[in-house]
């Protein structure tokens, strides 16, 4: 058989991709020495001249291990494939997310970050399933189910947690209350005398999961009471929110819980502009604690969330991995509490 050339079909040079026996030559070792410092195997001491000269090799060559080779080796692959959003998250979720990548890097894992829009439970399971990760961190954009649960593990998955608002059969969950951000939300605001409360509904796609259990949350704090809670829908643009400041009055509001900080800072500068005072005539409160808020005058009340650390996420995920016998289990998240500051 003739040798691939710069001429061949479909190949866009003559190079030949290199293997771990190249670099073994190179670095003058065996492939074992090869497999064990360029996959970071700590079970076997291997000097640090040695190791650097393997790191060397490769790098000269341009070698890279294949990922299919080492899942065969290991049994199982180091794939953590976390569905992608696809609905608008804050800065307080942003931040947990990378924090959340860095500490799979760090323990090993390989993170693949997977287009999920318009995938729909069975069906997103599958299209997961296909490429065999040990793990599966859904968000909750999909709605998981058990079945989607057994599909993964037939497939290999060792670990799947879910980080949404219910439990999910077969699966590790991290339960998020985000009906509590609402309640302690409204609850203060009733507190402050406030009777005629608006809670923002946030109109952009996919915000449904959190805003609906916010407002549910909302209502239940003026259980019992003489106040009233309206619901605002409310599109994260200025002209929603100044067309909404330019009714205030006609609505005959005196505080608002606005979802959350970034949609209490659109709608109290519009309120702002309308003339409307701030805390004097309405009260605002958002949530996640974001630092800008501290920065507005009047400064922003808040409801700060407790998130599961990233660290700690990515070390659940790994003691899951390493124990797939484990029984799934639960933890409720989001323990919230106001941040009272001047804008309430």
């Amino acid at each position: 058989m003739s040798q691939p050339t710069e001429q061949t079909p479909g190949r866009p040079t003559g190079r030949t991709v290199p293997t771990s026996a190249d670099v073994a030559r190179l670095a003058g070792v065996s492939r074992a020495t090869v497999s064990y410092v360029l996959n970071n195997t700590s079970a076997v001491r291997i000097s640090e001249p040695t190791r650097r000269r393997v790191r060397e090799a490769a790098e000269e060559l341009g070698y890279v291990p294949h990922a299919a080779a080492r899942s065969l080796r290991a049994g199982h692959s180091r794939m953590v494939l976390l569905p992608t959003s696809h609905v608008p998250v804050g800065p307080l979720y942003s931040q947990f997310f990378n924090d959340f990548q860095w500490a799979l890097r760090r323990l090993d894992y390989t993170v693949v970050q997977y287009g999920s829009v318009g995938l729909e439970a069975e069906e997103a399971a599958r299209a997961w399933a296909e490429l065999r990760p040990v793990a599966v961190v859904s968000l909750g954009e999909v709605r998981l189910t058990g079945q989607g649960v057994e599909i993964l593990k037939r497939s290999g998955a060792r670990a799947v947690i879910t980080l949404g608002t219910q439990e999910v059969e077969g699966a590790h969950a991290l339960v998020m209350d985000q009906g509590r951000v609402g309640e302690v939300a409204t609850a203060h605001l009733v507190e402050s005398g406030r009777r005629r409360i608006g809670v923002v509904i946030p109109e952009e796609p996919g915000l449904a999961m959190f805003s609906g259990p916010r407002l549910d949350g909302a209502r239940r704090a003026v259980e019992g009471t003489d106040a009233t809670v309206v619901s605002l829908p409310l599109r994260y643009e200025e002209e929603s929110a100044h067309a909404l400041a330019a009714r205030w009055r006609e609505l005959g509001l005196d505080g608002v819980f606005a979802y959350n900080d970034e949609y209490a800072m659109l709608l109290m500068r519009a309120l702002q502009d309308a003339g409307v005072a701030v805390p004097a005539e309405t009260a605002v409160v958002g949530a996640d604690d974001l630092l800008l808020g501290r920065l507005l005058r009047p400064r922003l009340s808040t409801v700060q969330i407790d998130m599961v650390l990233g660290r700690e996420l990515a070390e659940l995920v790994d003691r899951a991995v390493r124990e797939p016998e484990t029984p799934p289990r639960s933890r409720e998240l989001l323990a919230s509490r106001v941040v009272r500051r001047e804008s309430s």
